[in-house]
């Protein structure tokens, strides 16, 4: 891969550890603000709203607009509201912070994912474009614990300070390696692509992750203070709990694309259910340590396993507009983001539920998902049968 694609995959590191490092700065944050941990879950949710309001329509503005300053003119709004929420106390202005970097991550993924693939051959397009958006799992492994460990040692402020400079570095070099590129009259194209969305097949793939990732937001947003106040962890040991989850990611993903290679229909049944079943196990080892880190562990494998399968079938069924197919998906993650992220807040502060039962928050919702995938493949394949047999 060139050298520009790292640069994005950089860039995507930067704006996916903004995203998930609040997951592991719960309970700081809720000490410094004075708020409760449910509350300060709400700078998940408002960043993932900017994201589902903000992603598909500022993508479709920006895509008219040269690339480069495109690129260079968010990554300076994603510093601007890392500096805000790293420089005040109060929850407001925080949580209105959130909301401008969260304006910022559905754009740079769609427009960027273009970019990465004009520095390749176009039998390399897809493989750019999966380095890039290996920054978000990347973000995951390394930015979250690390993140972590810093808001538990200096301060959670800092840990946005230095996601803050992340930007910094990034910025620099969209200025020092990007090319310019031209833009493109794209009035027509924008049409046609929103005439995709008239297929039910693609909507249903979208509501579908809307559905099955709730489950894991519910759970990972709170994980942290499960970890600290159920199963034993101190508050600086829930690094190594991220970390833990975070290599369970990687491998999930990795795991999640090749299987969807060999059988997009079977991974799309298969690695829903290992995530619901992976919530139930975490939630009755919940007050073992050891038993609680390997089913996080797993939780990390069975949950990312499943990125990979939602985003092909949306780009499988939006193929007329790939790029706002995409784009919109990320909206529909974010969107369970919020769904999960508000579900895990009322369940950790409600005085009959609390953190314990956190693991089996978002399962119901996941559980639809899972219904509804297997009617729509079983669909798929009865389907594809009859016109074989046409």
């Amino acid at each position: 891969m060139p050298s520009q694609v790292w640069l994005l995959t950089l860039c995507a590191f930067a704006i996916g550890t903004a995203e998930f490092v609040i997951a592991g700065l719960i309970t700081q944050i809720s000490t410094s603000l004075n708020i409760t941990e449910g509350q300060a879950g709400y700078l998940i949710i408002a960043y993932a709203a900017a994201v589902v309001l903000g992603g598909p329509p500022l993508t479709i503005f920006l895509a008219r607009f040269e690339k480069k300053k495109v690129l260079l003119t968010l990554m300076l709004f994603f510093i601007i509201g890392n500096l805000i929420s790293a420089s005040t106390t109060n929850f407001s202005v925080v949580l209105a912070a959130r909301v401008l970097v969260g304006m910022v991550q559905g754009p740079f993924y769609g427009i960027g994912a273009v970019v990465a693939t004009s520095f390749v051959r176009p039998e390399l397009a897809g493989r750019a474009i999966g380095q890039m958006f290996a920054g978000l799992t990347l973000a995951s492994v390394f930015g979250v614990p690390a993140g972590t460990w810093i808001g538990t040692h200096f301060g959670w402020t800092t840990t946005l300070f230095v996601v803050a400079g992340l930007g910094v570095a990034s910025l620099a070099g969209v200025q020092l390696l990007l090319k310019s590129m031209k833009a493109e009259d794209n009035r027509i194209s924008v049409r046609s692509q929103l005439a995709a969305f008239r297929r039910p097949q693609l909507i249903a793939s979208i509501a579908f992750t809307i559905l099955a990732w709730t489950g894991f937001m519910a759970c990972y947003a709170y994980i942290a203070p499960v970890g600290e106040y159920v199963a034993g962890y101190s508050r600086q040991g829930t690094v190594i709990l991220m970390m833990v989850v975070g290599f369970g990611m990687l491998i999930g993903n990795r795991i999640g694309g090749q299987s969807a290679d060999r059988n997009l229909s079977a991974t799309l049944v298969i690695w829903p259910f290992a995530m619901i079943v992976s919530l139930l196990l975490l939630g009755a080892v919940v007050h073992s340590f050891w038993a609680f880190t390997a089913a996080a562990f797993i939780f990390g494998i069975a949950s990312f396993a499943n990125v990979s399968p939602m985003q092909m079938r949306v780009m499988k069924y939006g193929s007329e507009a790939p790029e706002l197919a995409a784009t919109v998906n990320i909206s529909a993650f974010n969107l369970a983001n919020c769904l999960g992220g508000y579900i895990g807040g009322k369940v950790i502060d409600s005085p009959h539920l609390g953190a314990a039962f956190i693991p089996y928050a978002g399962i119901g919702v996941s559980l639809i998902g899972l219904i509804l995938i297997v009617a729509l493949e079983w669909r798929s394949v009865r389907d594809g049968r009859n016109t074989q047999k046409a």
